[in-house]
Formats: structure tokens, C-alpha cells, sequence
């Protein structure tokens, strides 16, 4: 059943070939924005005079925005079919948020900023996730193909700044960061509308689908990978610039990580039905092991960091591809908008707390341990998950 609304004229079919130019145009700038943020905003912060511990819960305000922004806004947009509409507010709100990162400089003024920015930012690639699966239609395996292009944008941003930064100082960041989430705005007025399901279509609630040994199996799997995440993601940047790397080096580190990431998107969907989503995220979470085991131990091995920087490929990349096949696969239509949002809230709550904790315990001799720690909770989830296979479908 369609909502009246979604059958409006500027509707289109998702039989229509799909709007690759434009879809990809959103996700490359608006992954351009966490490309110059991920990497350097805790510099910037460290520039403000923050400490470890104040960094780390800064950054887990942002983080913790996705426990209830993605939901939130996913039953407005499941109950209406309104997604892409919420998308355009989104992301215009958050350039009127980030306007206050240019006055904020004391703790709790900045971290009202960055609840208003992160509550926007977090909530709205959940639904253009569901918006993008809807234009693919039937060549919803060809979602990395656009995808890719967020992956772009984040080496634009990530490794551009970090070379920028060489010479001009952190302070810029977040001028550079407005930019792009202007043309985030710009891009996602550039995307065609398109009907989709609302809730009325859905043929099983939503805590029937997680009651599913599958389903909460993969999602508390999802949920541990990213809390593994918090270190690389709050930390990586400062970590290696103690280690004496220079902020260009980093910026080509990070790149490299999303240069594989690109990589991976550009053939996964031609791998992904060969290898299957389940055996695609054991492998992913055991080389996410062996990543944070390599940074914590030989973070003095430029080499050896480089390589490990390769492994982004399955760290996020294949995880992420074989994800978003399975909460499609899990959720349906009608209920796309929530399951993309769980997932979305799992992610910011592993952050999140992630970020909080490894600020509490961070100082130069305690980051090997931290990532080596980051590596069991890998492990951990690749237990939970090849246990729970026995006790429920895979797939």
C-alpha cells in the first residue's frame, strides 16, 4: 500500500533507471564531511586545549546521537514515506548547526553544538539509505557502486586536509567542514523523490524481526565491531602523531584505509553472492582483529601501518556491503526505515561509549593496549555470531 502522498508527480518508479549521478553526489559530500571531521577533530579539539578524557566525550556526544536521532526519524519516515524530504531538512539543519563550532569554545557550549550537529548529521544517511535502496529497485546488488562515492568524498577531505594542515593550521577545520555540508544540502535537493513503502506495508513488526536468533545475533555482532571501532576512530590520528607521524602522513593513511574501502564497493557486487553475507562478516570481523592488533602492537612499523590501513577493506567495507544486503533482507519495505535506523543507533551506541571509555583510559603508553583490547571485542563478535548459527539460520 502507498501512502496518497508518495503518488505525487514528482514521484518516480523504481523501475526508472536509477539516478546513479545524483545518489552518489549526496553520499560524496556528505561522507566528505566525516572524512575532514573523523580524522582531525580531535586535533582540532586538542588545538581548543582539551584533554584525552575531554576529547573522548566530545566525541561520544556526537556519537550518541545515533541512538535517537536514527530512530526517531525513522518512524516519522516509515509512518509517512516521507524520507527524502526528512533528508533535505536534515541536512540543511546541520549547516545552521555547525555555524555554532565558529563562537563554541568552552566544554558544555561546544557540546551543545555538536549534540544539535550530530543529531541531524546521524540521523539522515539512514533514511537516504532507504531512499537509495528504493531507486535501485531490482539492482539493489549494485548499492556499492554508489556507495563508493561517499568513499570518494571522505579521501578528498581526509587526505586533502591532512596535507593542508602541513601548512595552514587545524583552526581551518571547521570552515572547511561547513563547506561541505552545504553541498551536502545542495546535493540532496538534486535527488529525484521516490515512493516507498510506509508502515502499513510491512508484514511483521519490528520486535518480531529482532526477536529472530539471526537477527539479534547480528545486530550485538554489528554493535561490538563498531565499539572496536572507538579507538581508530577518536585516537587513531593523535595516537600516531605521538608515534611521530606527520599530519600529511596521516591524512595518506587515512585515505589508503578508504582507498581499499573503494576498492572493495567497486567489486562487491559481483563478490558478494559468491561468498554469502554470513560468511562475508566472519571473515570481515577476524581481519578486523588482526587490523587493531597490528596498529596497537607496531604502530612504530610504517610499513606495517600502511598494511594495516589495507584492512579497512574488511573492517568497514565488506562488513558494511553484507549488512546492508542483510537488514534489507530482514525489514522488507515497510519497515526499511527502522531496521536501517537500528543499525544506524548500534553504531553511534558502540562509538559512543567506545569514545567515552578509551578517553577515560588514554595516554601515550596505554594506546597499544587499547587497540589490542579493540581486537577481542572483534573476536567476541565472531564467537557470538558463528555460536548463534547453531541455534538459528544464518541467512
Amino acid at each position: 500500500m502507498q501512502h496518497a502522498g508518495d503518488r505525487r508527480a514528482g514521484a518516480v518508479s523504481s523501475a526508472a533507471r536509477p539516478p546513479f549521478v545524483a545518489l552518489g553526489a549526496f553520499y560524496f559530500f556528505y561522507f566528505a564531511v566525516i572524512g575532514g571531521f573523523m580524522p582531525y577533530w580531535g586535533l582540532y579539539l586538542q588545538s581548543l586545549g582539551f584533554n584525552a578524557a575531554a576529547i573522548g566525550e566530545l566525541m561520544a556526544v556526537v556519537m550518541a546521537t545515533r541512538i535517537i536521532a536514527p530512530n526517531f526519524w525513522g518512524y516519522i519516515a516509515d509512518t509517512t514515506g516521507q524520507r527524502l524530504r526528512l533528508v533535505r531538512i536534515g541536512a540543511l539543519m546541520i549547516c545552521v548547526g555547525w555555524l555554532g563550532v565558529f563562537i563554541a569554545r568552552e566544554f558544555w557550549p561546544l557540546a551543545a553544538v555538536l549534540l544539535a550537529y550530530g543529531f541531524f548529521q546521524n540521523a539522515i544517511l539512514a533514511q537516504f539509505e532507504a531512499v537509495t535502496m528504493a531507486h535501485l529497485g531490482d539492482q539493489r546488488a549494485r548499492y556499492s557502486q554508489v556507495r563508493v562515492w561517499g568513499s570518494l568524498g571522505f579521501i578528498v577531505t581526509g587526505t586533502g586536509l591532512g596535507l593542508a594542515f602541513d601548512y595552514y593550521p587545524v583552526s581551518a577545520l571547521p570552515l572547511a567542514l561547513l563547506a561541505c555540508a552545504v553541498a551536502t544540502w545542495l546535493a540532496s535537493l538534486w535527488v529525484p523523490d521516490i515512493a516507498t513503502p510506509t508502515r502499513q506495508a510491512a508484514q511483521a513488526s519490528v520486535w518480531q524481526t529482532l526477536k529472530r536468533t539471526p537477527v539479534w545475533s547480528f545486530f550485538l555482532a554489528h554493535f561490538l565491531l563498531q565499539l572496536s571501532h572507538a579507538p581508530y576512530y577518536t585516537f587513531y590520528s593523535i595516537f600516531l602523531e605521538e608515534h611521530g607521524y606527520s599530519r600529511s602522513h596521516i591524512g595518506w593513511l587515512w585515505g589508503v584505509g578508504v582507498l581499499a574501502e573503494v576498492g572493495i564497493f567497486l567489486v562487491m557486487h559481483r563478490f558478494l553472492p559468491w561468498v554469502g553475507e554470513y560468511r562475508l562478516m566472519l571473515i570481515s570481523l577476524l581481519l578486523a582483529a588482526l587490523r587493531w592488533i597490528l596498529i596497537g602492537q607496531f604502530v612504530d612499523s610504517v610499513v606495517i601501518i600502511w598494511l594495516a590501513q589495507l584492512l579497512h577493506a574488511a573492517s568497514f567495507a565488506t562488513f558494511h556491503a553484507a549488512a546492508m544486503a542483510r537488514v534489507y533482507r530482514y525489514f522488507g519495505d515497510g519497515n526499511q526505515g527502522q531496521g536501517q535506523a537500528i543499525y544506524s543507533m548500534l553504531w553511534g551506541t558502540g562509538v559512543a561509549l567506545g569514545s567515552w571509555w578509551v578517553g577515560m583510559v588514554w595516554a601515550p603508553d596505554t594506546g597499544p593496549w587499547v587497540f589490542t583490547a579493540a581486537a577481542g571485542l572483534c573476536v567476541m563478535a565472531f564467537v557470538l555470531m558463528s555460536t548463534a548459527a547453531r541455534y538459528g539460520r544464518a541467512a
